[in-house]
């Protein structure tokens, strides 16, 4: 039995409003944290990318960014450029440029880990720690759902 009707689904019961919502809000409240450490939301994001991704390409940043490739690409030349990122050639095949973080790409990410961290915390105070839990558990449930899903939603 599904879960929507068509006359139910509203903004405020779209799950996929509401977590590209609930996006939107954090980046907005965030950016003053990144602004501080000299980076931006979008910026800070393709680090973490990198960092947690390990020696992507172009291509599969933009993808995990959800970004446009010609974007990144210059999205990149600014962490280039801020001594944040490298661009390697692969070992295996040189046609392949590899990102990686420098040192002090990683101490960016880092410290900016720590104070999102913190601000989440602070918009989860209320909530009780089972809460949070779950709604992380579901978050991560659904993820999953979409990433093994090969067929269009029809």
């Amino acid at each position: 039995m599904p879960f929507y009707e068509s006359d139910g689904f509203t903004p405020e019961t779209s799950v996929g409003y509401l977590t590209k919502r609930i996006q939107q809000l954090a980046a907005q409240r965030l950016e003053p944290v990144f602004a501080a450490a000299g980076t931006t939301y979008l910026q800070w994001s393709a680090l973490v990318a990198i960092w947690w991704g390990r020696e992507m390409t172009c291509a599969e940043l933009a993808r995990a960014i959800a970004h446009d490739s010609g974007a990144t690409t210059r999205l990149l030349d600014v962490l280039e450029e801020k001594g944040w990122v490298e661009r390697r050639r692969s070992l295996e095949d040189r046609r392949v440029v590899k990102l990686v973080l420098t040192q002090a790409g990683q101490a960016v990410a880092k410290e900016c880990r720590a104070t999102v961290a913190e601000c989440w915390n602070g918009w989860l105070i209320d909530w009780e720690k089972e809460e949070a839990a779950m709604l992380l558990t579901l978050l991560q449930r659904l993820r999953t759902t979409l990433e093994t899903t090969e067929a269009p939603c029809a």
